[in-house]
């Protein structure tokens, strides 16, 4: 069993930055798909970031792309989601998750993930 814990979560102003934490336990990351999605009131969850096992490939939605970074700390079992230029339309609850898959890819579709942390609340004022 994997337990996913994510931090980093918090307000902030349009413009800043905030680094989100995901804390893996029950297995090392370099075994996982890791993803990172985003869900708003009444809205789906959606993929913003992911990465392959190794690390190798990474894939991010058109609304993040060249905002958020995905990145992995192999030694603290951990993965990251930078977020710079952070705009309103950001504001969410972020999950982390986790897919066991054996290949190297990356994980695009939420059902196919087979662990998922709590979340933590990202508001972005204006």
């Amino acid at each position: 069993q994997v337990q996913l814990v994510e931090s980093g979560g918090g307000l902030v102003q349009a413009g800043g930055s905030l680094r989100l934490s995901c804390a893996a336990s029950g297995r090392t990351i370099g075994d996982l798909a890791m993803g990172w999605f985003r869900q708003a009131p009444e809205t789906e969850r959606e993929l913003i970031a992911a990465m392959s096992r190794s690390g190798g490939l990474t894939r991010y939605a058109d609304s993040v792309k060249g905002r958020f970074t995905i990145s992995r700390d192999n030694a603290k079992n951990t993965v990251y989601l930078q977020m710079n230029s952070l705009k309103p339309e950001d504001t969410a609850v972020y999950y982390c998750a986790a897919d066991r898959t054996p290949y190297e890819t990356v994980t695009m579709t939420s059902s196919r993930y087979d662990y998922w942390g709590q979340g933590t609340q990202v508001t972005v004022s204006s």
